[in-house]
Order: structure tokens, then sequence, then C-alpha cells
């Protein structure tokens, strides 16, 4: 796989995370390309989904490990405190059916 392969790839799975998925916020929902952090997360899925579909717990894991800066940088809260049990699930369809097409 060539290195501008890997980066469409990446590309493509990060517009489909950021328009399926987003945080909630006071009852806001956030999508997260429009929050900016869909590439990020594709980056970090791409290897493990060049091998295998992620499990449940590497979701988690990868969900815990992304801040995200609220209050113009005065606090950090790990992603997956920002999204609901809905998009988690999402997220995972989303990677099983990304992994499917690769």
């Amino acid at each position: 796989m060539t290195n501008g392969n890997t980066t469409q790839i990446i590309e493509s799975l990060a517009a489909e995370i950021g328009d399926k998925v987003y945080i909630d916020i006071a009852g806001w929902h956030l999508y997260l390309s429009d929050a900016k952090l869909h590439t990020n997360l594709a980056e970090k899925f791409y290897p493990i989904l060049a091998k295998e579909v992620p499990s449940e717990a590497q979701v988690g894991e990868i969900l815990q490990s992304v801040p995200v800066k609220l209050g113009g940088g005065k606090k950090e809260v790990p992603l997956i405190d920002l999204l609901p049990m809905k998009c988690q699930i999402d997220l995972i369809e989303v990677l099983e059916e990304f992994k499917q097409k690769m």
C-alpha cells in the first residue's frame, strides 16, 4: 500500500466518522468533523483496521486517549466522556463497515 493510498483511506475513514459520530454537550450535537476530531481518530484507528476490526475495548481505549479542550483550553476531557453510548456504537459500526470495504 502506498503512502498516497493510505492517506486516501484515512481521509475516507475520517469523513465517515465525522459524518456519523457526534459529541453531546448540554443537548447540543457537535459532529466530530465540525469539532475537527475525525481525522485524529481515523489516524488512530487505521493501523488497527489494517489488521482487524477494533474490539470494543480498543475503541474505548482510543476514545479515552483523545483529549478534548473545553473553555479555550482551561479544561481537557477525554473524548469518551463526551460521546453518548449510541455514538460509541455508531463508531464501532462505522469501523466494522469500513473494514469490510477495505
